[in-house]
């Protein structure tokens, strides 16, 4: 994938596996499980984003990180960024938390929902980068993370490479909250014939204050 590992990486993902596997059933984190599929279509599928955007140095939070895809990989692949790590759901959060002490990895994990966080004083628009897994059409994560995003900085999302249809149903979100579409990197996870989208929206003006909204009316009045 052109990504260079720094030293130790490799037994740390090893480790990761191992927690996940411990832990994935009690806490409904992933249905992905053996060595393979967990290594190409958790661990590979996260680092590719690396080649979407420079992460070195750079402030990033995962919103809806679930189980720390792709936040977590992309921390152990590039140790430089400053990571944050945000989910609603405590179960969750009490993973992250327990992963990040047995890695040795310096990140905050944040018990809250995107569009509560997003308001917060502290954390909008204060990343250099916003990235996002979840399972929600793009107009919608727009709302939830573009507000996260410093102007200048830019939000990746993962989706798949057949999504040319939701790319442009998204146009009228991005704009609205202060973005543009910038880019997006097409990839094929190694050893596989999965091929993925990140989809890259760089933040060229402020959202808005009234967004996000509540997720409800967001869910039944997308932009």
């Amino acid at each position: 994938m052109g990504v260079n590992l720094p030293p130790g990486a490799c037994r740390a993902f090893e480790t990761y596996y191992e927690l996940l596997e411990k832990r994935a059933r009690k806490v409904n984190l992933t249905s992905i499980t053996g060595v393979n599929d967990v290594a190409r279509l958790h661990f590979l599928d996260s680092i590719a984003l690396l080649k979407a955007t420079q992460f070195a140095g750079a402030r990033v939070i995962d919103i809806g990180s679930g189980a720390g895809f792709p936040g977590v990989p992309i921390k152990l692949a590039e140790p430089s960024v400053n990571l944050s790590l945000l989910d609603a759901t405590g179960k969750r959060i009490a993973f992250l938390s327990e992963l990040c002490a047995t890695l040795f990895i310096d990140a905050a994990c944040i018990h809250e929902r995107a569009e509560v966080a997003a308001h917060l004083p502290a954390l909008r628009e204060s990343f250099d980068i916003v990235v996002s897994r979840a399972v929600a059409r793009l107009n919608i994560l727009c709302e939830l993370c573009l507000p996260f995003v410093r102007v200048g900085g830019v939000f990746i999302a993962m989706k798949d490479k057949n999504s040319a249809e939701e790319l442009s149903r998204a146009d009228i979100a991005i704009t609205v909250l202060g973005g543009e579409l910038s880019d997006f990197y097409d990839y094929t996870i190694p050893c596989t014939d999965i091929n993925h989208r990140a989809v890259v929206v760089r933040k060229t003006a402020s959202t808005p204050d009234k967004y996000p909204r509540r997720f409800a009316r967001i869910q039944k009045a997308p932009l």
